[in-house]
């Protein structure tokens, strides 16, 4: 999860937005996670089938599990978020089922905070990590964004989407708040490790005699928002899509305005450790699958987010 257009990015400037994730494949066994037995996941190794064309394309290891197990934020609607009934939903598992289908695995979404997914990848916990996150070179090369020291390997990017980063105040209420400079002296909650709140710590040094920004951080956007809503905050900030929904479903429409425009406009990026190639170029091959079949477009119109749709996956396209 951010830079602009739509984004959630851990430079935070870690963006509109979600459904229940399918069984992804024919090929696999009904069970998933940890009550798949590996046995009959073993047996159960995808093989390129008119279902599943591209399931040659992945590492042997990936075939024998039967699964990828991405790591995700699940707590960021309509990108990804538990809906009523507890079931995982949204744009990124709607999408993970459209490419599990591709490859006959099925992609089994696992909760954690996003400031630690990149870690998760690092220590083999998840084979990818898809949350709305921000493709920057920062990230590519594992390099912190605010110290710019070296903090690990780096990972690579298959870019999926395009997002920004917006502001929101509650309704009728701006604290006449229209620019990222307008924030100076004021209190904003933010997602920690995003797109936005590094932004907010760029923009607070700036402040000079205003006032630094008072910014507050939350492991997701959802306690940010709840902090905005009960009067803690002057305003929050999150990639569009995410920033939108809020506006849109929180209490009816009734808590939240979007001010300003969008800003630091970037591509999402479905993250895979660094040295995991082939896992890399299966990922690639299966998004622009699902784009050339439609299958994407679908996903795109169904969350109400089509400018931020891309014609063909890239690696490592963000700046």
């Amino acid at each position: 999860m951010t830079a602009s257009t739509l984004c959630r990015t851990a430079a935070k400037s870690r963006i509109a937005a979600v459904c229940a994730v399918a069984v992804a494949g024919t090929l696999l066994l009904t069970a998933c996670g940890d009550q798949t037995d590996s046995a009959s996941k073993k047996e159960s190794g995808a093989t390129a089938t008119e279902e599943a064309p591209l399931a040659d394309l992945l590492p042997q290891s990936v075939k024998d599990k039967g699964e990828i197990k991405v790591g995700s934020d699940i707590a960021y609607p309509p990108v990804e978020f538990k809906d009523e009934s507890g079931k995982t939903v949204g744009i990124d598992p709607d999408l993970g089922d459209a490419l599990g289908k591709q490859l006959g695995v099925k992609f089994v979404f696992e909760n954690g905070t996003f400031d630690t997914l990149l870690t998760g990848l690092r220590s083999k916990r998840y084979d990818l990590a898809m949350s709305a996150m921000t493709d920057t070179k920062d990230r590519q090369e594992g390099v912190d964004s605010e110290t710019k020291k070296k903090v690990g390997e780096g990972v690579d990017f298959i870019d999926y989407f395009t997002a920004g980063v917006s502001i929101y105040t509650k309704k009728g209420d701006d604290k006449g708040i229209s620019t990222w400079s307008d924030l100076c002296g004021k209190k904003l909650v933010v997602q920690r490790g995003t797109v936005s709140h590094d932004l907010a710590k760029a923009e607070s040094a700036k402040c000079g005699s205003k006032g630094k920004i008072a910014v507050q951080a939350f492991d997701n956007d959802l306690e940010a928002q709840t902090r905005l809503r009960g009067g803690g905050a002057d305003a929050g900030s999150s990639d569009f899509p995410v920033a939108a929904y809020a506006v849109k479903t929180s209490g009816g429409g009734k808590d939240f305005q979007l001010v300003g425009e969008q800003v630091e406009a970037a591509p999402y990026g479905i993250a895979v450790a660094k040295g995991n190639d082939e896992l890399t170029k299966a990922v690639e091959a299966a998004l622009n699958a699902v784009i050339k079949n439609g299958e994407y477009g679908k996903i795109i119109d169904k969350w109400g987010v089509q400018a931020g749709a891309v014609t063909e996956a890239k690696i490592n396209g963000g700046s």
